[in-house]
């Protein structure tokens, strides 16, 4: 199983502070997540049969024809790829990267041909593929890709009979980057969206897939009945169509992600991102991560390539009074240790 960012239990394990002592910056999730409604008793007690209510919230809120609800976008994920499996064999797949590790693993572990290609690289893959899978905004770079250049894309593939995925698992602080709303029209163009993130839900695990009628049947057919229960789909409707708190919502979100922004370039980090986590190629990433962990701030470390560090907001000004005095002691040490190799 792949590391995530959120395992706060290792981090009480490997660096022995307690779970209440930790500043959990390791993921890109809003801290300041909706307040879920009071549940209706038979919530807990009924079989989830599926929602009308939650798919045509979904649609509105999205701006998608149709989409399925599922037990976050991760059920999809891991269903994906064999569904394409079943239905037309080995494919040729490209997965942008860097980005959510699940999804090239998930194709990988199903069998097909995959491999991951830059972003930059994308527009000379298209036509070596049957499957592209591109996180928009990506996670962790906040690389982009506009919406028509997706389309073209998803066009290109549609003619052979292939698929388009697009994560847009943080896309609630960018809906222009949405090309949700084109499933109908556009056949083998799958979207992901994600409630777990700019909502701060990840626990109730609801996320939606918008595509055209015979892919989500397939996939609605894989995943088999009750997928998302009853207590999640009770509160991903309220939050759906709770537009005051969605509009709110975004404007902090992108306030404070500017602010974190400015923060690490104010210590000598450029970073790239989103509304909700920054992300540099620190060369020195590990030596980072393990400063600010024994600062008892848990962030996300990347490991692959050139390596790289993740991090998302605090949750309140004390959090971020902390995080300012824990990035003055990596500066101070960074320069200590550059001072020691200038005079060896």
């Amino acid at each position: 199983m792949l590391e995530h960012g959120g395992n706060l239990n290792d981090a009480v394990i490997r660096y022995g502070i307690a779970r209440d002592g930790w500043l959990d910056l390791s993921t890109g999730i809003n801290p300041d997540f909706y307040p879920a409604p009071e549940l209706r008793p038979d919530a807990w007690h009924r079989l989830p049969e599926a929602s009308d209510a939650l798919a045509a919230a979904a649609c509105a809120y999205y701006g998608a024809p149709q989409m399925l609800p599922v037990a976050g976008t991760q059920a999809a994920i891991q269903a994906l790829p064999q569904l394409r499996l079943r239905e037309h064999g080995v494919a040729r797949v490209v997965v942008a990267a860097p980005a959510y590790a699940e999804h090239a693993h998930r194709w990988q572990q199903a069998g097909h041909a995959m491999r991951e290609a830059d972003y930059a690289d994308l527009p000379g893959a298209v036509d070596t593929c049957d499957v592209m899978v591109v996180c928009n905004p990506n996670n962790p770079t906040g690389a982009r890709v506009a919406g028509e250049v997706l389309l073209a894309w998803a066009r290109q593939l549609a003619a052979r009979g292939g698929w388009l995925v697009v994560d847009e698992a943080f896309g609630d602080t960018t809906p222009q980057l949405s090309v949700a709303s084109h499933t109908g029209a556009q056949g083998g163009l799958i979207v992901l969206r994600s409630v777990g993130k700019f909502f701060g839900l990840a626990g109730v695990r609801l996320g939606f897939v918008a595509a055209q009628a015979p892919i989500l049947d397939g996939l609605r057919e894989w995943l088999g009945p009750w997928s998302v229960s009853g207590p999640a789909q009770q509160i991903g409707i309220a939050a759906l169509r709770d537009t005051d708190w969605q509009q709110s919502t975004r404007m902090r979100l992108l306030a404070t992600g500017e602010r974190l922004q400015r923060l690490l370039a104010a210590h000598g980090i450029t970073s790239s991102g989103s509304a909700m986590y920054q992300w540099w190629p620190e060369p020195n990433a590990v030596a980072f991560h393990d400063c600010m962990a024994r600062q008892g701030i848990w962030v996300r470390l990347f490991t692959r390539g050139a390596g790289g560090i993740r991090l998302g907001l605090p949750p309140d000004e004390a959090g971020w009074q902390r995080l300012q005095q824990a990035l003055q002691v990596w500066r101070e040490q960074t320069e200590q240790t550059e001072r020691a190799e200038r005079t060896a």
